[in-house]
């Protein structure tokens, strides 16, 4: 086990005051690594913790939980113990009990995490474990990405000090220093793809391949340099980010597919952390070359998908329509929806700033309100000589088609005078004849 402790510090994962919380099930992995890391504890200048999770999908479940407290009190090791329900999980969000079980436990992670109970959770993954991972991505279809296994360090949050040493290693550990540990009788049932793997495959590799283990972590490896090379030739930076969605433009497209591949995986990333898979980034790229403008597609968790003129957009889309009408007048205006509407009366004429109208104040309708697009809207915009229908006013400016119902406008009957934070009407231009100013500053409250 020396080597853990160079491995430890080579990819820097931990830092001196911090504090580390082992996820610890009472097996015999994360066993030895609560009591390796504890051990060390002085040598990193960290505090060591445990972090218990009970799944509740067994009877013996809340005696492994009642083992792990005991461990850490006979050690004198702080711990913290959650339960989850699994199962309820499983069966409202339709997920394999395999997802919905990870979905739960790392729930727990980021909980802690977030209230400062730690800095880092350490998993006792393995070598074997990073072998069996890779082969089981391989299986499911993974790319170089999923071939590249486990990071050692993830999101600088996940630390896995043990992903370079081998089982035995670990058995010895466990041996010399006496340790006891509870067995998950779950971990035989094979109908779980992970124990299938552990238990019926690679012992079958082992019989006639000579290292196998060793040789699938050493593939892995050959991956991760080769996608780390791939993805430093990626540029995000046109993307559009917003909170509820991501767009990209359809030039991306042509790009090489191990790009585009990797750059769709990123964005959806943000909004499904699983079951995104690689038909899944085929459908998009095939959609994005071929559909027609403001067709949707779905995708799992929620995730909608649509073209939007020159981009793809990815995220939870939502057509809306909002309602109301709003007097125009001085001052502030909230507009439930969109956001803030704020009109000052000025009779010095300045550059317009970015988010902002100047328009003639003498040339307001008294009728004139706030509210969003009706059937029969008209607007003559600023420069055009002729009025068109509002509809083809937002096609022209490629305004997507869901987003047309949020977008405020001053209207006087059906004759549209501004299209909040787009255009104003030609009758509202400065001209030489113009005495009294208007500027109609727009605050979005999501961009």
């Amino acid at each position: 086990m020396d080597k853990v402790l160079d491995y430890i510090k080579d990819n820097n994962m931990i830092k001196p005051g911090e504090i580390i919380g082992v996820a610890c099930s009472g097996g015999r992995d994360s066993i030895c690594l609560l009591h390796y890391l504890n051990s060390i504890k002085a040598d990193l200048d960290c505090e060591v913790v445990a972090v218990n999770v009970d799944h509740g999908l067994r009877p013996t479940s809340a005696l492994d939980t009642e083992f792990v407290m005991q461990f850490c009190k006979d050690n004198h090791i702080r711990a913290y113990k959650f339960k989850g329900e699994v199962l309820k999980v499983a069966k409202e969000e339709k997920l394999t009990i395999e997802q919905a079980a990870r979905k739960v436990r790392y729930g727990v992670f980021e909980t802690v995490i977030k209230k400062g109970l730690v800095d880092k959770i350490a998993l006792a993954h393995h070598l074997t474990d990073q072998a069996e991972t890779v082969l089981l991505n391989i299986i499911r279809g993974a790319g170089l990405t999923g071939a590249r296994g486990m990071e050692p360090v993830r999101d600088n949050i996940y630390i896995r000090p043990f992903l370079t040493t081998p089982r035995e290693e670990i058995m010895s550990y466990i041996d010399e220093n006496g340790l006891e540990y509870v067995e998950d009788e779950t971990n035989q049932d094979n109908t779980y793809s992970r124990n299938y793997i552990r238990n019926i495959v690679m012992p079958a590799l082992r019989k006639h391949f000579n290292s196998v283990d060793k040789n699938i972590v050493n593939f892995a490896s050959i991956c991760a340099r080769d996608d780390d090379y791939i993805n430093s030739h990626i540029d995000l930076g046109t993307l559009i980010e917003a909170k509820d969605y991501t767009k990209i433009p359809l030039t991306f497209f042509y790009q090489p597919e191990s790009i585009i591949n990797r750059i769709l995986k990123k964005v959806l990333s943000k909004f499904a952390k699983q079951d995104i898979e690689s038909k899944h980034i085929k459908m998009i790229r095939e959609f994005a070359l071929e559909a027609n403008n403001g067709n949707v597609i779905s995708l799992p968790f929620k995730v909608k998908v649509s073209k939007e003129y020159d981009y793809i957009t990815i995220g939870y889309l939502k057509k809306n329509q909002l309602t109301g009408e709003y007097a125009f007048r001085s001052g502030k205006l909230k507009i439930e929806g969109y956001g803030t509407i704020r009109s000052t009366s000025s009779k010095v004429l300045t550059e317009p700033k970015m988010h902002q109208h100047i328009i003639d104040a003498d040339r307001i309708p008294t009728d004139a309100i706030w509210r969003f697009r009706q059937e029969g809207d008209t607007f003559s915009p600023l420069g055009l000589d002729g009025t068109k229908k509002l509809k083809d006013f937002f096609i022209d400016k490629k305004i997507p088609q869901r987003m047309r119902g949020n977008i405020p406008v001053l209207a006087s009957g059906n004759k549209i005078l501004i299209v909040a934070d787009i255009e104003i009407a030609d009758e509202l231009k400065i001209t030489e004849d113009t005495r009294r100013y208007y500027k109609v500053n727009y605050e979005k409250d999501v961009v």
